[in-house]
């Protein structure tokens, strides 16, 4: 069985290398799905039974590892030195630094590494995280999926 659950945040980002209009600094309405496969939990009496997991506990768990830490934030590459420099000059200013370009690939890889750690299974459902899909654009998205 598989299950997902959306959330939406919004962050800033720039891809240095890019010969278009995403080389300058930007936003996005990001969206971001949440995969989760497993079998159904059967626990009589227990507040899970019949799932695979609970939607807000997958809530839960995603804004508190990720996208608390993304939501209103700039996006930027650790070598995009200039970009960084000017975020740490801001005071108080919200910057994640990534150790990759912040393309929608990327950031939907980051994604799925931090979370891979956080759905655990709990119940021995065989839970386990399928697939992270990152929309930058309602029309443009990416699926970073279990291999």
């Amino acid at each position: 069985m598989q299950v997902t659950r959306r959330l939406e945040f919004d962050a800033g980002h720039r891809i240095p290398d890019h010969r278009s209009q995403c080389r300058h600094l930007h936003g996005h309405r990001y969206a971001i799905e949440i995969t989760l496969a497993g079998d159904i939990i059967l626990q009589a009496g227990d507040p899970a039974n019949g799932m695979v997991m609970d939607f807000s506990e997958i809530k839960s768990l995603a804004n508190e590892h990720l996208v608390a830490v993304w939501d209103h934030s700039f996006l930027v590459y650790s070598g995009d030195t200039t970009v960084v420099e000017f975020l740490e000059s801001l005071p108080n200013h919200k910057t994640v630094i990534l150790p990759c370009i912040p393309t929608a690939e990327n950031l939907a890889e980051e994604a799925f590494r931090i979370l891979d750690r956080v759905y655990q299974d709990t119940y021995g459902n065989n839970l386990r995280l399928e697939r992270v899909r990152l929309y930058e654009t309602p029309n443009c998205w990416v699926d970073a999926i279990r291999k």
